[in-house]
This record gives C-alpha cells, sequence and structure tokens, in this order.
C-alpha cells in the first residue's frame, strides 16, 4: 500500500512536532476570522478574502501542490483535485469560512490517517526488526566485538544473560532457556538443549551461552520472518484491488455528477422559463457533492485494516505473506494436517530392536550407521539412541534416498537397505507380516537381500494437537483430515486419538498430490494443508491456503507456503482463522459504513439539504470511525481472543 494516496505528505515513520501547526495557524485564524465577520469588522474591501485566503493557505497549498502534480503526469481525476475544485469553488461564491474548513479538516483527518498507517507498519517493523546490531565472536579464546553480517558459519558466538541473539546456531552449552516472544509469539521461555538450534532474535535469559553459527545474517530465521512481513505488504487482497480499482473509476464518475448537478437544472430552465435557477445555489451543491464524494475513507482505512490483521497476527506468531492470504483463510472449509512434525512432536524414541543377526547392537550400528546422514525426525532419533547405547558409527558410501520409502547405502562392502516395510517389498525381499500391521513406526533392516531385523519407534502427539482440532470444528469446520506416509495403522490410532475420523496412511509424496486434486475437483472444498517436511511443498502449493510450520519446517516447505506458524503449534492454525476472519469483518463494516453514510450526505447534498459544513464532518467522520475500527485488530492481537480459547467464534 502507498499510503500517500491520500495525504501529500505521506506516511513517513518519522513524524516531526511541527507537523500539526499549519492546521493549528489555519484553525486559529478561522476561528478569529469567524468572530470578525460576526461583529462585522471586515470593513475594508476585499479584507475578508485576504484573511482568509492565508487561513487557507497553510493546509490548502500542499494539498493544490499534490493536485498539479499529479495533473501534470495526466492524472486529473484523484481526491487533491476534489478538495482543490471544492474549496476554490468556495472562495468563488464567497464561502471563505467553509472553503478553509473544508480543507482544514480534510487535512487534519488525513494527518490521523496518515498517523494510523505509520503506526501500524512500524507495529510490524517493531515486532520483528530486532536484529543486533553486534555480535560477540570467540577468536583465539578472546571475544571482538563485529557486526554479524562479519561472523562465519562454523564460528562461536557468545551471547550473555539479557541479550538477543544475533545469528542462527547450535547450542553449545548443556542447555539454557530462552524467551522467543519476537519468533514465536509465546512469552513463556523455552529450554534449548546442547546440539539443538538457537534462532536469532531469541533472548538468553538465565546465562551466559556459546552458540556454532550455522546460517550467515542475512539467512538467519529472523531476516527470513522479517523478509516474509515486509513483502506481505506488496500482496493486496482482492477486496484492496477492487477499492482501488473503484476509486480509480469513482472519482471521475462524481465529478462529472457534481458538474451536472450544476448543468442539467440551468438546461431545465430554459425549456421551463417558470423554473428559478440561481447559479451560486447550484454551484454550491455541486461542491458539497465533490467535497462529501472523497474516497479517502475506504482507500486507507481498507489497507489499514488487512495492515492490522498482518500485525495482530504476527504478535500471535502467525506470519501471513499477504493481505490475499489474509482474505484466502476465511474461506477455508476443508483443513489437511500433514502428520509428522506437524499434529505429533516429530521426536521419535527408540522403544525396542529385533534382530536375527547376532546381537541386537549390530542391528543398530547398520541402520544408525545408513541413518547418519539423514535429517529426517525418525533417522535423528536413531542416531541419538546409538549414542547412548555407545555404539560406534561406520562409515557408508553410495546412499541412496528413495522418497516414501527409506535409504540404500553401501556399509563396508555391505549393500543396506534401511526404511519401512515397504522399502523391502519393492526389493522383494520377505519379513515378516507383523511389521505391515503395528500401530507404531518400524524401520526395517535388510542387509544384502536377506532381512536383518527392525526397530521400533514412537512418536507422541504435540501437546495442542487434540485443541487444534476442537478449535477448527469451534470454528465450524468439519471437514479435517490427516495425511501421511506412515503405516494406515500408525495414522489411524492418531486419528482417533485427537477425534479426526479422515486419516490416510501408506502416501507417498504423489499420493499426497494426488489426494488433494481429488480434493479440489470439488469447488466447494476450500482447502489449507497444514504441513513442515520438504516433501509437503507440492502441497503445500496446490492448496487454496499452505501453512507451514516455521520452527522445525524445512526451509523450502516455509517458501513455498502461504502463512507460516512460528512457533510449531497447530492451533495457531484455528488462530490464523479467526485473525482473518475479524479483519474481514472489520474491512466490510468499514465498506459499509463508508458506502452508507456517503451516499446519505451526497443525495442530501445534491437536493440542498446538507451544506459544505456537514459535508466536511461526515467526511472527516466517516474517515477516522474507519480508521479508528480497523485499527481495533491491532490492540486484539495478542489478546485471549484470538490466542486461547475454542469458543469464541461461535460466541459472536
Amino acid at each position: 500500500m502507498s499510503c500517500n494516496c491520500c495525504h501529500p505528505s505521506g506516511c513517513s515513520p518519522e513524524k516531526k512536532k511541527n507537523e500539526y501547526i499549519p492546521a493549528i495557524i489555519s484553525f486559529t485564524m478561522l476561528t478569529v476570522g469567524m468572530i470578525l465577520n460576526h461583529f462585522n469588522l471586515f470593513t475594508l474591501p476585499g479584507s475578508a478574502l485576504i484573511w482568509y485566503t492565508v487561513a487557507y493557505l497553510p493546509v490548502g497549498w500542499p494539498v493544490l501542490r499534490e493536485a498539479f502534480g499529479r495533473l501534470r503526469h495526466g492524472e486529473f481525476f484523484n481526491e487533491f483535485m476534489l478538495m482543490g475544485i471544492a474549496t476554490i469553488g468556495a472562495f468563488c461564491i464567497g464561502e471563505y469560512p467553509e472553503g478553509v474548513a473544508v480543507m482544514l479538516f480534510y487535512s487534519i483527518g488525513e494527518a490521523f490517517q496518515d498517523r494510523a498507517v505509520g503506526n501500524a507498519q512500524r507495529n510490524i517493523k517493531a515486532l520483528l526488526d530486532v536484529r543486533p546490531e553486534t555480535a560477540t565472536v570467540i577468536r583465539d579464546e578472546r571475544p571482538e566485538t563485529m557486526h554479524p553480517e562479519n561472523v562465519k558459519v562454523g564460528e562461536t558466538i557468545e551471547i550473555k544473560a539479557g541479550e538477543r541473539v544475533p545469528l542462527d546456531g547450535m547450542m553449545q552449552n548443556e542447555q539454557a532457556s530462552f524467551n522467543t516472544a519476537a519468533l514465536t509469539g509465546e512469552s513463556r521461555p523455552r529450554t534449548i538443549r546442547k546440539g539443538e538450534t538457537v534462532l536469532a532474535g531469541m533472548i538468553a535469559t538465565d546465562r551466559v551461552v556459546r552458540l556454532t553459527v550455522t546460517k550467515p545474517f542475512n539467512e538467519s530465521a529472523l531476516a527470513r520472518i522479517l523478509a516474509m512481513v515486509q513483502e506481505a505488504n506488496e500482496r493486496k487482497a482482492p477486496v484492496e484491488l477492487f477499492i482501488r480499482r473503484f476509486a480509480r473509476i469513482y472519482t471521475p464518475i462524481v465529478t462529472g455528477l457534481a458538474v451536472l448537478i450544476v448543468l442539467l437544472p440551468f438546461l431545465y430552465s430554459l425549456g421551463v422559463p417558470a423554473f428559478d435557477y440561481v447559479f451560486r445555489d447550484w454551484l454550491y451543491r455541486s461542491l458539497v457533492f465533490l467535497v462529501i464524494s472523497c474516497p479517502c475513507a475506504l482507500v486507507v482505512s481498507i489497507p489499514l485494516g488487512y495492515f492490522g490483521g498482518i500485525g495482530a497476527a504476527s504478535r500471535a506468531g502467525v506470519l501471513f505473506k499477504g493481505g490475499n492470504y489474509l482474505d484466502a483463510i476465511t474461506q477455508v472449509n476443508t483443513v489437511v494436517f500433514d502428520k509428522t512434525g506437524t499434529l505429533t512432536k516429530g521426536v521419535f524414541e527408540v522403544q525396542h530392536v529385533e534382530s536375527v543377526l547376532s546381537s541386537d547392537t549390530e542391528l543398530l550400528q547398520y541402520v544408525a550407521s545408513a541413518e547418519q546422514k539423514s535429517t529426517h525426525p525418525i533417522a535423528r532419533a536413531i542416531g541419538e539412541y546409538a549414542i547412548r547405547q555407545g555404539v560406534t558409527l561406520l562409515p557408508a558410501t553410495d546412499t541412496t534416498e528413495i522418497p516414501g520409502h527409506g535409504l540404500r547405502v553401501i556399509i563396508a562392502g555391505h549393500e543396506v537397505l534401511a526404511g519401512n516395510p515397504r522399502l523391502l517389498s519393492r526389493y522383494n525381499i520377505a519379513y515378516p507380516a507383523e511389521l505391515n500391521v503395528s500401530a507404531d513406526t518400524i524401520v526395517a533392516c535388510a542387509i544384502n537381500g536377506t532381512y536383518a531385523g527392525y526397530l521400533l519407534l514412537a512418536d507422541i502427539p504435540k501437546e495442542d494437537a487434540e485443541i487444534a482440532i476442537q478449535a477448527l470444528k469451534a470454528l465450524n469446520i468439519d471437514n479435517i483430515q490427516i495425511l501421511s506416509g506412515d503405516k494406515q495403522a500408525i495414522v489411524s490410532k492418531l486419528g482417533a486419538q485427537l477425534g479426526v475420523s479422515q486419516a490416510y496412511g501408506d502416501l507417498l509424496p504423489e499420493g499426497k498430490v494426488a489426494h488433494i486434486e481429488q480434493l479440489k475437483a470439488n469447488p466447494a472444498h476450500r482447502i489449507a494443508f497444514v504441513g513442515d517436511g520438504i516433501n509437503d511443498a507440492p502441497v503445500l502449493a496446490m492448496s487454496n491456503v499452505g501453512i507451514a510450520m516455521g520452527g522445525l519446517g524445512s526451509d523450502a516447505a516455509i517458501e513455498t507456503a502461504d502463512v507460516v506458524i512460528q512457533n510449531d503449534q497447530p492451533s495457531k492454525v484455528a488462530t490464523a482463522i479467526r485473525i482473518g476472519r475479524a479483519t474481514r469483518r472489520i474491512v466490510w463494516q468499514n465498506i459499509i459504513l463508508a458506502f452508507g453514510v456517503k451516499l446519505a450526505v451526497l443525495l442530501l447534498g445534491a437536493v440542498g439539504m446538507a451544506t459544505m459544513w456537514e459535508a466536511v464532518f461526515a467526511d472527516v467522520g466517516v474517515a477516522l470511525l474507519a480508521i479508528l475500527n480497523a485499527i481495533r485488530i491491532q490492540k486484539q492481537g495478542a489478546s485471549d481472543r484470538f490466542t486461547s480459547g475454542i469458543n469464541n467464534e461461535n460466541r459472536r
């Protein structure tokens, strides 16, 4: 949104103390002039015109200058021209006080609009642009302070208690507590342990910590989030685009109607001599018509509503990549979840090792060695378990990943297959049938074409997974589904736990795509897909609204998604929908308010029942009411209305 669409001063965030001085001068001179006029003290010829012209210029000249500037570029029909014609016309018919008042109150209203939009922009920027200007790097066991851009990946940085983390890194301390509010919207501290990821923007709260830098400054999580929010301002909602197009058509139409208000009665009087045509009266009605027709209340308050919605969502830990997605999420009636890492923690633990080799340790060694380079949660769980068991990993070569199945690697000259039972079926390797019906996660292994055993792992639902499903149902979204590459028994078990009857397992990445395509074949389905893995990127892109888990999600999923949940809580999906719906309600309230009041006063002005005073107060009043309504969403962003409770939507 270009905020200077309605005011020549624009929406610069650096407001000067003297910004209201022109309005104060004009208001003072207008008040004094009206007093002088009341007591007939303008005795010299032209003295009233000179006085009110001086009162007009401080507030009128910036608007006229903008109008002429746009006129030079061929843009005649705009709000600056409307105000210029109306006020100059008022001076031409001797209505000096009204001409000054129109421009004075117009300028005051625009100043309030500019400030409201500027505050919305600053709120979003201040929320996220919290990157420290310095980083303490440990080189040769000595601390050096420098700009984070100069720190290289792999170097060690130190953060004191109370300081903000400047770069993404891996924890070196055994554990530490961090305030993650800037990234997740959560005020509760989070404990991060050795080897886990610490993100730029977090604040160390209880001790000095050291991190190994894993990403350069401009690729940190915080930098990426800030870029997403800044880019969001460029993606307009359909209603915003419509209002912009409407204003370009609307302004010339009302200008033409204002001309007709003067011209048609004159033409009528030529044919009907009994009709008493007074040019001054009809010109005055035309000027009133122009004043009230200014579209600023719509042009500013509607984008401001979307600004507020994006800011409110950001404070709640949800990033919308544009007002268009804020609008699109209000239409969602079908929510499809990925399972691992989305509804479940994605933190697996090895529960049991079953081997047909000489020992369970030998099987664990082969499987852990095969998975050692994988970043999948299951692979990490196996690696951590192997370390705890004191197992030495063997070098693995010629690693081939088979999507949706597992890995094929060469270890010590042996071909090792490690993955789900489908992988063994793919290579025609016999294995116990009970592996296909287990309700837990199985990693089966074959060595040199012979079944060698399996590892059984468990993944548990996230704490708020069930709340997420209940919250969506409270929003009257009943078509909730789960898609997963895990076995059907595992997915069905999770679905039963969470209250989701449509839970589909045994899906390869292309199977998920086919499922979403089938859903999209019915135009009534407005689909939101929620996922976190690199394999989810295609379905995130296909859905009407793609929602990625930003905390642990893959970069591919986050880049593809339309909405990013920063703290990996699935319950934030309902929060995003609530904020979207609240924003849309406010936007439409503003549209109805602006059109309703303007239409009423336009009609009254055309028939001579509204003066220019009433017109300007109505115009400025509508704009201010619309702005106050729009900024309500900014005040509510971190409130319980959006971030807690599942019945708020039903109460309204």
